[in-house]
């Protein structure tokens, strides 16, 4: 029996490849609100739309039922489709955060008129941090008075971390069926409890946790990382595919070094067990060998510039192993190879290939990763830099 509708901002990956299977599982109508109006057309027409799970052994098709979508720009029944939800979820990315903000705006002053009473919990699945209260804040500016309280009340803001993975299709596919999308089969959706307003509504696959805090730092100092590690060592080591790299005898030890010592940093700074991360880190690095998913070390690696980042995947693992006690000496092999990344259809790796070249590499590290030169990371990251640049590393280097 289907319930109350779920609205998902956003039928990309996730949305569709991700949140529509939960939320379709759990009974609910799934309400897509998308820009695309070709795959607005094709969710309306069909009222369906197929997911592909795959991994290495098996492949097989589940179907999304019933679905339909509304265009960002129909106000009016985005509002009304709201006001009869119970959960809901952003997965539009999140420069776009901003422009949706209205429209879930409008949905909670329709909820408001009309005196609904029960809550409605939005999950929002976007790479920010603190990203709910972030998405709180945005909405909130487009509320007068009146309904301010209401959304204190009413209106859950419920942070998450996204795990499966779903690389993108070719352009063939995605002509061939614009709804189409391929991931793995694994579906655990971790969130935060106490982000959510009155009862946790039941979800497939879906986990409320507290504190949640550690589970955000695994995401993103162990999935997100061991990508990245991936992606840049990977590229220069002349691998296209990310599972093509993970055979690579020299960036598994890699990786495998530099996510113990993130393993060891969450360890001490959240309170966690060893075991706990152990396990998930077994289970990643067998999702990372799935060939089916074909996810390339381009893709791994792109956006450098955010990567590199102060508080992102990689320094931000590293200063975790410093505050532990830790020498991040394998984290800064993957540093390194992040300020090699020369994707040329990367317009952000571009810009930092140009920025090094003529400010040199002490000077970006500053600024982009807030590394010293004469740090022990900076000196560990400068040592590696030369190392990648000039084709001297070997596996007996990988200290």
């Amino acid at each position: 029996m289907v319930t109350a509708p779920a609205v998902i901002f956003g039928a990309g990956n996730v949305g569709r490849g991700f949140l529509g299977q939960l939320f379709s599982e759990s009974g609910r109508e799934v309400v897509f609100v998308e820009v695309d109006r070709t795959l607005v057309s094709a969710l309306n027409t069909r009222r369906t739309y197929t997911i592909r799970l795959v991994d290495n052994e098996r492949a097989d098709e589940v179907t999304i039922s019933p679905v339909r979508a509304l265009h960002a720009q129909e106000v009016d029944a985005v509002a009304e489709t709201l006001s009869l939800a119970d959960v809901g979820a952003t997965a539009v990315g999140v420069r776009a955060l901003p422009r949706i903000a209205p429209l879930v705006a409008a949905g909670i002053m329709r909820r408001n008129e009309i005196g609904a009473q029960s809550p409605l919990n939005i999950i929002i699945c976007e790479n920010l941090k603190n990203a709910a209260e972030a998405f709180r804040t945005m909405v909130g500016e487009h509320l007068s008075d009146e309904h301010q309280d209401y959304l204190r009340t009413h209106i859950g803001f419920v942070d998450t971390v996204i795990g499966r993975m779903i690389p993108p299709l070719s352009a063939h596919m995605r002509k061939r069926d614009p709804s189409l999308i391929a991931v793995e089969p694994y579906k655990e959706l971790p969130v935060d409890r106490q982000g959510f307003v009155g009862t946790v509504p039941r979800i497939v696959g879906m986990e409320p946790y507290s504190p949640f805090a550690a589970y955000t730092a695994r995401k993103l100092y162990i999935h997100n990382c061991g990508h990245a590690l991936l992606g840049y060592l990977g590229r220069l080591r002349g691998h296209a595919l990310g599972y093509e790299a993970l055979q690579d005898e020299a960036v598994r030890l890699l990786l495998e070094r530099a996510l113990a010592e993130a393993r060891a940093g969450i360890v001490a700074e959240y309170g966690v067990t060893k075991e706990w991360l152990e396990d998930h880190i077994d289970d990643l690095l067998r999702r990372f060998g799935n060939r089916a998913l074909a996810d390339t070390t381009l893709r791994l690696g792109r956006d450098p510039m955010r990567k590199l980042g102060p508080e992102d995947r990689l320094v931000g693992a590293a200063r975790l192993a410093e505050k532990a006690r830790r020498a991040p000496e394998a984290l800064s092999w993957g540093i390194a190879a992040g300020y090699l990344f020369d994707d040329v259809d990367d317009p952000l790796a571009v810009e930092l290939q140009k920025r090094v070249g003529r400010e040199g590499l002490g000077t970006v590290l500053a600024d982009v990763s807030r590394i010293d030169s004469d740090e022990p990371l900076g000196v560990l990251v400068h040592q590696r830099y030369r190392a990648l640049r000039e084709g001297t590393w070997s596996l007996p280097q990988c200290d």
